[in-house]
């Protein structure tokens, strides 16, 4: 099974899930309805994709001092209770010591229920977090940028989605 832009696969079917995702942010045309953290350090701005296909959200590893944070924060109104959602999204940590990317869920605020600091290379990554809705319901989805010691490369984040179900397995 995978989940492409519009389409969940497996070796049989294809369904369409356009109307399924509660979020479908690339950027491209803007921030959607993400919000920029008061709180924090500094913030994410919108970069311009290599090959100029579009936008996605990028945090320089020059910007702030080591340790600083900047989160990206999207509020939520539709998710159910006991409910099983997941996030996809792609990512990268492109530069030597550039820093780690989190992922926080409202109610969950103490810990990250995704976590990366390793930048190997540029290429995008993707990443899954699989939300599990107890009798709360989650009012929010935050990415957070930490600044590491590097001072070349970028934090980036694009096609975020929030789908209700299970994650699709890797192939």
């Amino acid at each position: 099974n995978y989940l492409s832009r519009y389409l969940i696969c497996n070796t049989y079917l294809c369904i369409s899930i356009a109307n399924f995702f509660l979020v479908d942010c690339s950027f491209s045309r803007g921030v959607c309805d993400w919000k920029q953290d008061t709180n924090d350090d500094f913030d994410w701005n919108p970069a311009d994709r290599d090959r100029g296909d579009g936008y996605y959200m990028a945090v320089p590893a020059f910007v702030g001092h080591k340790k600083d944070m900047g989160r990206l924060k999207l509020l939520l109104s539709d998710l159910k209770p006991k409910s099983t959602y997941c996030l996809i999204f792609s990512y990268r940590l492109a530069g030597e010591r550039v820093g780690k990317l989190r992922v926080f869920v409202a109610n969950k605020k103490t810990a990250p229920i995704w976590e990366q600091d390793k930048g190997k290379d540029e290429r995008w990554r993707t990443g899954k977090v699989e939300i599990l809705q107890g009798t709360e319901t989650t009012n929010s989805i935050t990415f957070e940028s930490e600044r590491g010691k590097g001072k070349t490369g970028e934090i980036g984040v694009d096609n975020v989605i929030l789908a209700p179900g299970l994650c699709p397995e890797d192939t």
